[in-house]
């Protein structure tokens, strides 16, 4: 529909191509510096690992649309905390190589000066527990360095256990910390089926908002389709009233009733017509002709004044 929310176009931004040449070429220069790099979305996403202190961490890079007019945004995940890095949230690269990354910088260069630092420095990984409902944290619970419930077991006891699955599923099953996590897991799912609950009863009035919307982008495409039917008529009307197209007629106009005229002196040479009807016949096609020439005269200085299309005042 760029007919009616045309484009617009910023004047500081660069040639399309020109951008696209630069925005290809910091591409290249990440994919050479860095041979793990995982393309996400083709010259918009990709994705770095890297391992610390045991841990695996993903660099996130994304290139906005702009790139590198835009400065690129880089992440990490899972949330860490580090100096570099944005402490509210744990994933925002905040370093002054994002921050101040310019048309000049070299992503490949840029990106590598982030992990050396983070090999200097070793992240710390946030304390976050496991991802749950509508993208909250769900944090487990704290899991003992000892267990006193097998304090009170003889040696004979213990080594039964360890030999008996069931008997340690058992023991396991009646940890308060694993009670608590089945608690949760059965609010959980409480919780999911009352939203699901909730999005089947808003449902109908979604559908209701989709058959309007429908209803309203056929009504937008007539209205688009009568527009452009009106333009082409417009433009049509506008083109056979234009100066030039009223000369042309009139000398077409003219030349005819001159032809005329000398038809009507041929039949009366000829003595098809008496004098009377000659008379009165050519007297009034040549008066029509140089009417007609005259008009065409003023039309042409009126072009030549105004130009071929007319305007009211």
């Amino acid at each position: 529909m760029n007919w009616l929310f045309p484009l617009s176009k910023g004047s500081g931004s660069l040639p399309l191509n020109s951008l696209q040449q630069q925005r290809q070429r910091q591409i290249e220069s990440l994919k050479a510096a860095h041979p793990s790099l995982a393309e996400i979305q083709k010259d918009v996403e990709y994705r770095i690992p890297f391992t610390v202190n045991n841990s695996t961490i993903s660099v996130n890079i994304l290139l906005p649309p702009q790139f590198p007019q835009e400065k690129p945004v880089v992440s990490v995940y899972p949330p860490v905390g580090h100096h570099l890095v944005d402490g509210n949230n744990g994933t925002i690269i905040t370093s002054p190589l994002i921050t101040n990354f310019g048309m000049h910088s070299d992503l490949g260069k840029v990106i590598q000066s982030l992990l050396d630092e983070f090999w200097k420095s070793p992240p710390a990984l946030m304390s976050t527990g496991s991802a749950g409902l509508n993208g909250h944290m769900y944090k487990m619970p704290e899991i003992p360095e000892s267990f006193p419930e097998l304090c009170d077991l003889n040696l004979a006891q213990l080594s039964n256990m360890s030999e008996n699955e069931d008997l340690l599923l058992e023991f396991f099953v009646s940890l308060p910390q694993l009670k608590q996590v089945t608690s949760d897991k059965e609010e959980l799912i409480t919780n999911i089926v009352d939203v699901a609950k909730k999005n089947l009863q808003m449902e109908p009035q979604l559908e209701g908002k989709r058959q309007e919307m429908l209803y309203k982008y056929e009504q937008l495409t007539q209205m688009k389709s009568a527009f452009e039917t009106r333009m082409q008529r417009q433009h049509e009307l506008s083109e056979s009233c234009s100066l030039s197209t009223l000369q042309a007629r009139l000398k077409v106009a003219a030349h005819q009733a001159e032809e005329e005229s000398e038809e009507t002196a041929e039949n009366f040479l000829e003595g098809r017509t008496d004098i009377d009807e000659f008379l009165t016949s050519f007297m009034e096609k040549r008066t029509l002709c140089h009417s007609r020439r005259a008009k065409e005269e003023k039309l042409q200085q009126s072009i030549n004044t105004h130009g071929p299309f007319p305007t009211s005042h």
